[in-house]
């Protein structure tokens, strides 16, 4: 790696880990330098700029496209104009420099044409409040004078490159200049003079907005529309979740069987933005920066009932606004479909579901097709209300018209981009609870799940474990991927904080595994009631509470659904020692068969797995269990799995892993039609055989 590209990935996350300065993914950065052409020995001038799709915060060298500069200033001299600017993306890969590195983004024009070393592209809060403010012109002169120029709105480009280019030609004393409608962008003749001209503009501009915004940019409060408190907030959250993600997710379910994932946030700049009067107006308008409204939909759905209204009314409510805002959608579609061409010169509608819906007194809501998408959706529309408040503060929020925003929303480049995304995961937007998953075959499962695309609450008695094993699934995806809840299934309320935990953290739930259990091996007489209460209270009154809680929120979501049951070989089979953990197991095997029947109607399948002898990473085995066992089998504990082998069919050791393979079997893309089904996964059993 050369100096110039070392400094341009330092001052990239410098500028990217700051969400002041720009959002996730926004903005880019580049560099200009010479390298010797290994076919000619000749020096070239190169041009590295971060590639389309890429992240400031955590840009590597990979993220870098790299393209020769002399080839780049020479399609000035072919551009067929504005109306066919689309077309010199595709030219930017006949001046890529060897390998060419990532795919150039459609920002590269900018940064290669604007004549300085050095070019950062921005989206910061503070810069996007002056850019769409209606007063945006003016106000960049009085804020920054003569040293940051005004270029008015232009869709990003090659035309946009060379407009900027032409400014900075024009304006040798300015370091950068304000793009109406979408962001900032600054210049130096060093890394340094770069980073230092960004952050100045970012600073100025927000040091401004906080000395001369008025006091209440959204207008007075609005009688009810307050925060709740946050106890009763998040329960109502919690209890409206489900709903609402049914409503994200209609088209996306329908068309390809996905449903969307949830985020839910009640931050302090939210509940701020929906107590006041100007929230409904302002949410009317949209966002502005193309960052933010191909993230978030051009608008929001905005609940029009005030914070107290109770759970049964705001449904009823949100699916008739649910309805209005497809049609709404649609009806945008097509009038600027028919307005910029015709219908069929466009992609066609990707979906008229919101991707962000706002509950005063509660928060927002956001969706996406996995955790982070949801995530970052919602975070955007954090920005836009910054950016609301800012140009409200100042002036009047005006943000680009509609058609441009259409004109983005649907671009062919955006179409491609989305065509290019890798194929999603079988269980790509499906929510997992797994109990007793901190340990031995609900690990297993819940591992599996992550790893066919599903997000997963790993619930267990022990939090510390049960958060412990999802930071170690999840890795540096953290939450995004897995969270840990705490759950003493045979508790109903701690049921219900355990499912209203995973609600809260993704929307709601598809899959259940009821796996938690725990066992005594003892003889009739020796099975005290005490003995009795507790495996049935775990295994059995557990797995009705679990199912119970799960299928309340499926029902809601009109999602369908799975639920698996973990049973055991000794549901069937009748062995010593075993009364209360074996009437438990049946009883367990008969809500299989009892729950497939009533849940089919909502598409709930109901299923279950039994395992035998799985002794590698049990919970259950490592607590007494096995060594019970194998006293009663006349075997040393150590040899108890090798001993299950080699009374099977098959003569092989089951593993927890296994297990796992045939919960994914079950809740994956080919047993759609089965439910009230048993899989036995005990290498052969004769006794335990299902007959």
């Amino acid at each position: 790696m050369t100096t110039t590209q070392a400094q341009l990935i330092e001052r990239s996350n410098r500028l990217g880990s700051d969400p002041r300065n720009t959002n996730y993914a926004g903005g880019n950065t580049s560099a200009k330098g010479t390298e010797t052409d290994p076919v000619t020995g000749q020096d070239v001038e190169l041009l590295w700029v971060k590639g389309s799709g890429g992240d400031l915060g955590t840009l590597t060298e990979k993220g870098l496209a790299v393209l020769r500069l002399d080839r780049m200033r020479a399609l000035v001299d072919v551009y067929p104009g504005v109306d066919r600017e689309d077309e010199m993306v595709a030219a930017f890969d006949y001046c890529l420099h060897g390998k060419g590195g990532a795919a150039p983004s459609i920002d590269t024009a900018m940064h290669g044409l604007v004549d300085a070393a050095h070019v950062d592209h921005l989206h910061p809060d503070s810069g996007i409040a002056i850019a769409t403010s209606a007063e945006g012109e003016s106000l960049t002169k009085e804020i920054y004078g003569d040293k940051v120029v005004w270029v008015p709105w232009r869709r990003p480009g090659f035309q946009l490159g060379l407009d900027i280019a032409a400014i900075k030609d024009a304006n040798p004393q300015a370091v950068g200049c304000i793009l109406g409608g979408h962001g900032i962008t600054a210049w130096g003749d060093t890394s340094e003079e770069s980073e230092a001209n960004s952050l100045w503009m970012i600073e100025t501009a927000a040091a401004y907005i906080e000395e001369h915004s008025v006091a209440e940019p959204f207008g007075p409060e609005l009688p009810g529309y307050g925060a709740l408190p946050e106890d009763e907030r998040r329960s109502k959250a919690a209890a409206l979740f489900p709903t609402i993600r049914s409503i994200a997710s209609q088209d996306s379910y329908d068309v390809n069987g996905r449903a969307m994932v949830g985020h839910f946030t009640d931050a302090d700049v939210v509940l701020e933005f929906l107590a006041r009067e100007k929230h409904v107006p302002l949410a009317e308008l949209g966002t502005s920066c193309p960052d933010h409204f191909l993230r978030t939909k051009v608008k929001p759905l905005v609940l029009d009932l005030p914070a107290d209204a109770d759970v049964e009314a705001s449904i009823a409510r949100l699916r008739e606004l649910h309805e209005a805002y497809r049609d709404d959608y649609r009806s945008y579609y097509e009038r600027n479909a028919v307005s910029t061409g015709s219908t069929t010169s466009w992609p066609a509608i990707r979906g008229a579901d919101p991707l962000i819906v706002l509950v005063p007194g509660v928060g927002m809501f956001s969706f996406g097709k996995d955790k982070q998408t949801a995530r970052v959706a919602g975070e955007f529309y954090v920005n836009a209300i910054n950016v609301m408040r800012g140009a409200e503060g100042l002036s009047t929020y005006a943000p680009i018209d509609e058609s441009e925003k259409f004109r983005i929303e649907y671009w062919a480049l955006e179409e491609a981009k989305l065509q290019r995304m890798p194929k999603p995961k079988a269980l790509a937007g499906r929510v997992a609870l797994v109990t007793g998953a901190a340990s031995g075959i609900g690990k297993a499962v819940a591992t599996r799940l992550a790893a066919e695309g599903a997000v997963v609450a790993i619930a267990d008695l022990d939090l510390d474990k049960a958060q412990a094993t999802a930071a170690e699934m999840a890795g540096r995806a953290g939450a995004d991927v897995a969270i840990g809840v705490q759950a003493d299934v045979s508790d109903e309320a701690a049921v219900q904080r355990a499912m209203d935990a995973t609600v809260l953290a993704f929307g709601g739930v598809d899959l259940v595994v009821n796996n938690a259990g725990l066992s005594l091996s003892r003889s009739l007489l020796e099975t005290t009631e005490a003995d009795w209460d507790l495996q049935h209270d775990v295994m059995a009154k557990g797995s009705f509470l679990v199912a119970k809680a799960a299928a309340k929120v499926m029902v809601e979501q009109r999602l369908g659904g799975d639920i698996v049951y973990i049973s055991s070989k000794n549901s069937l089979f009748a062995g010593p020692n075993n009364v209360a953990y074996g009437a438990a197991k049946a009883d367990q095997a008969h809500q299989v068969r009892l729950l497939a029947a009533e849940l089919g109607e909502h598409q709930i399948r109901v299923n279950g797995v039994n395992p035998d002898g799985v002794v590698q990473g049990s919970g259950i085995f490592a607590g007494g269990w096995g060594a019970n066992r194998a006293a009663v089998y006349g075997v040393e504990e150590k040899d108890l799995g090798k001993f299950y082998a080699q009374r099977t069919i098959l003569k092989r050791e089951v593993l927890p892993d296994h297990i796992a393979n045939a919960v994914f079997a079950l809740v994956g893309p080919d047993l759609t039609h089965t439910t009230g089904l048993h899989v036995p996964v005990d290498a052969g059993v004769a006794a335990a055989f299902l007959r």
